[in-house]
């Protein structure tokens, strides 16, 4: 009879090792990333899963994972139904133990405080259950730590951050025991796509605000691209919100394209309505394509900084390629930040509102278009008097740059405390204190992410620039030792600057100040730089801006290549 039983448990353990499990046959449902400072528990990070399945589950080779991480259960531990296991560190075994089931492994993922994305990985490599949390799931004080995040509803197990929240007992957490927040929180709710980018021109990254149904996603019939054939489709793994269209012809760059899509689930069986956004492949960001359109730097006391650009090219830029700073006092640039890490596509036209607290400024400010904002986790620094913003492309050049004066606010203005300095011409010289003005009182003092209050239709000069030859060799051999910038306007009166700029974006000559033009003419360039040195080979941006007394202005941008012969 001992040998019996003894078979039969065999038998069982064998069962519950093999045994496939699906996915969210085991949940997460409680994370400790932040210990300190103490509530109630010991200071020592944790992972609580739970068996949500109706079988025990042996746990022997499976793996709590995290984007720097993998960490295996190498022992059997068998978890039954509705039981609840404890994961961390052997240093923490001890202190977490007293309290609850639990083991530790190594390569316990670092549990960030800022946010991480968490995920069990079955022995067949499948993924079980992911979380991506954020430290502003907390929502309140609890998030400077000892406190827990809980899961509400485990029968919503895709819900993110509507489905979490910290821990409401009052020792900080229920590691091993039901959770303290449990409720019903179904999910009713689609997934919605928050942005389409070509990653290249054969693939489509689109990214979901939830892990969707990997088959359902997976249906190539649910995409469209114009008449671009798919030809394969995958569903990122951990996280399934992030979906890869590859397509049969390659995209164009800078071509807008129509794509649409339908029949997207969640795990809840959601489904999203059919919908059609825009997308395409960009091109590299350079100088003038952006401009620094609204500026905030003197906020309310309940306020924030914030700046906004503008896409004033015919191109489709990434914010990923920009990078937002400001100058030290010695005039150095200073505190770079990278916009995002993250490809996001600007389209020609479109604004974009860079700050530190989006909500903060959406309660101070009409909002238009929310999706076209986003968050730094610090902003570099923009004095109340005076100061400077400068964006730059990810090769360092700059693409706008603004020294801004308070003294440049409308002077009735008494106080300008929460009152935005709008550009009142995309094509104006930023740096141009009449190109500024303060924002309407009836638009709220700020416009982020629509068209500015003191926006201007100026009416654009009709004329061109040319610049022959295209490759001119300054050697004073006789043959093409000029570039020659050939202007023609449509009428006279025009007053006309033309700056030289290396490939860098770096200016190297100021070619003409205030030169007044006929209606047709011609500058020459020799191929030195302001001190009278000759400068090295290589491409040269020449930048024409003209104007008049009427108000029209407008910036033309060349490009020539500067050569020397071979002797």
């Amino acid at each position: 009879m001992k040998f019996f039983f003894t078979a039969v448990a065999m038998l069982f353990l064998n069962y519950a090792s093999y045994a496939q499990a699906k996915r969210f046959d085991i949940l997460i449902t409680e994370i400790m990333p932040i210990p300190s400072p103490v509530v109630g528990l010991p200071p020592a990070k944790y992972v609580e899963i739970k068996n949500a399945s109706p079988t025990v589950i042996n746990l022997k080779n499976w793996k709590l994972c995290s984007a720097n991480s993998a960490a295996a259960i190498s022992q059997s531990v068998l978890l039954k139904p509705d039981s609840f296991l404890l994961i961390c560190t052997s240093s923490n075994l001890a202190a977490l133990s007293t309290i609850a089931p639990t083991i530790s492994v190594t390569n316990f993922p670092t549990l960030y405080a800022d946010g991480d994305e968490i995920f069990l990985l079955s022995p067949e490599g499948k993924t079980i259950h992911s979380v991506s949390y954020s430290r502003s799931w907390f929502n309140d004080i609890k998030s400077k730590g000892g406190w827990s995040l809980e899961m509400i509803d485990t029968q919503n197990p895709c819900g993110g951050a509507s489905n979490w929240t910290a821990s409401i007992n009052d020792k900080g957490g229920t590691p091993g025991k039901e959770n303290s927040v449990k409720a019903v929180n179904i999910d009713n709710t689609a997934p919605q796509l928050l942005k389409a980018f070509a990653s290249d021109e054969k693939h489509i990254t689109l990214v979901f605000n939830e892990p969707v149904d990997s088959i359902q996603a997976s249906v190539k019939t649910n995409y469209m691209l114009n008449d671009n054939a798919i030809a394969s489709v995958v569903v990122k793994q951990p996280s399934f919100t992030n979906v890869i269209l590859e397509f049969t012809n390659s995209l164009t760059v800078n071509r807008p394209y129509d794509f649409s899509l339908s029949n997207i689930e969640d795990c809840s069986g959601n489904t999203m309505d059919n919908m059609v956004i825009k997308t395409g492949l960009p091109s590299a960001t350079d100088s003038f394509d952006i401009a620094i359109n609204e500026i905030l730097f003197n906020p309310t006391p309940t306020g924030v900084d914030y700046v906004e650009l503008y896409n004033r090219s015919n191109k489709i830029l990434d914010v990923k390629e920009l990078y937002i700073a400001n100058r030290s006092s010695s005039g150095e640039l200073n505190s770079i930040k990278q916009l995002t890490t993250e490809s996001r596509l600007l389209f020609p036209n479109d604004y974009l509102v860079i700050s530190e607290n989006s909500m903060a400024v959406r309660k101070e400010y009409l909002v238009k278009n929310p999706e076209m904002m986003i968050e730094l986790s610090s902003m570099p620094s923009f004095p109340n008097e005076n100061g400077s913003c400068i964006i730059l492309n990810k090769q360092g050049r700059i693409i706008d740059d603004l020294r801004y004066d308070s003294k440049w606010h409308f002077a009735l203005i008494e106080n300008p405390k929460g009152v935005a300095l709008e550009r009142t011409d995309f094509d104006a010289p930023t740096q141009n204190q009449s190109n500024w003005h303060s924002a309407a009182a009836s638009a709220g003092y700020g416009t982020p992410t629509y068209q500015n209050s003191q926006f201007k239709t100026s009416e654009q000069p009709q004329g061109m620039i040319d610049i022959s030859p295209k490759v001119f060799s300054p050697d004073n051999d006789g043959f093409d030792d000029f570039a020659t910038i050939n202007y023609q306007f449509s009428e006279r009166g025009y007053v006309c600057n033309i700056y030289i700029f290396d490939a860098k974006g770096s200016p190297v000559r100021n070619l003409v100040k205030n030169g007044l033009c006929s209606q047709s003419g011609y500058f020459r360039w020799d191929g030195v730089d302001e001190q009278g040195k000759p400068l090295p080979i290589g491409n040269y941006i020449v930048v024409t801006e003209i104007f008049n007394l009427q108000g029209k202005s407008q910036l033309f941008k060349n490009v020539v290549v500067l050569a020397r012969r071979l002797r």
